[in-house]
């Protein structure tokens, strides 16, 4: 048995987003799975879906959250869940199988970001095992004050804290991908060409805008960046 996780907390998404991301996981999944969302409002999420309450961090952190709220995860237990766990974002896309991320080695992987050079990650999908770094929540709680002036949201913080201990590893390039840098299309090819599904792609990721539904539109939050309309997330993201 495998875990599948997310959180959920705040308005910006419905539970509409917890829905539709366990539907496409159980459609690209074959291996036994146990998929939990923790949330701070469980109204509207289906049966299938295990809800928790948001493991607190017992901090008064203030300011925009940025994310630190993912750290809880790495606590030494996270209530009967245990084992080897994927966390996944709300606003991601699965296109294809992902059995395999469960069968690559690594005590902690994830997304290797697509700009920086200093072996940050994209926490937008990462796997781990439950209680294996306990040291990386605990350092946080302990220093939190520093730890937020010196790193700007949670997955500069995680991927520095494991980096020091050799404990972070990286998804195959292709297996996850953005969907701004690697679907869309540079002008002149973006007035004819929807953005396209890449290569060998499972799971794509939407940081900043468009957003899921935005690209659907053809969306893309900056004029400047032309995209013609993505239809095929609406087949995918459903569910």
């Amino acid at each position: 048995m495998i875990n599948i996780i997310c959180m959920k907390w705040g308005t910006k998404y419905g539970p509409e987003y917890v829905n539709r991301l366990y539907a496409m996981v159980k459609r690209n999944i074959t291996l036994p799975m146990r998929f939990a969302c923790f949330t701070d409002n469980s109204e509207g999420i289906r049966d299938e879906v295990e809800t928790f309450p948001i493991p607190s961090l017992g901090l008064d952190l203030s300011g925009p959250e940025r994310g630190w709220t993912k750290l809880a995860t790495f606590g030494p237990t996270l209530y009967d869940i245990k084992g080897q766990t994927l966390f996944l974002d709300l606003d991601l896309i699965v296109v294809s199988s992902i059995d395999e991320l469960f069968s690559l080695p690594g005590s902690v992987i994830i997304i290797r970001d697509w700009l920086k050079k200093d072996g940050t990650g994209n926490s937008s999908v990462y796997r781990f095992n439950i209680g294996e770094h306990p040291d990386v929540l605990a350092d946080f709680q302990n220093n939190f004050a520093a730890i937020k002036r010196a790193y700007r949201n949670e997955q500069e913080y995680l991927s520095a804290a494991l980096l020091k201990k050799n404990a972070l590893n990286y998804w195959p390039e292709v297996w996850c991908r953005s969907f701004k840098r690697h679907c869309m299309h540079y002008f002149p090819k973006s007035l004819l060409c929807p953005p396209s599904v890449p290569d060998q792609a499972k799971i794509i990721v939407f940081h900043g805008h468009p957003h899921p539904d935005e690209a659907i539109e053809g969306r893309t939050g900056k004029w400047y960046r032309f995209a013609r309309p993505a239809l095929w997330i609406r087949d995918i993201w459903q569910a």
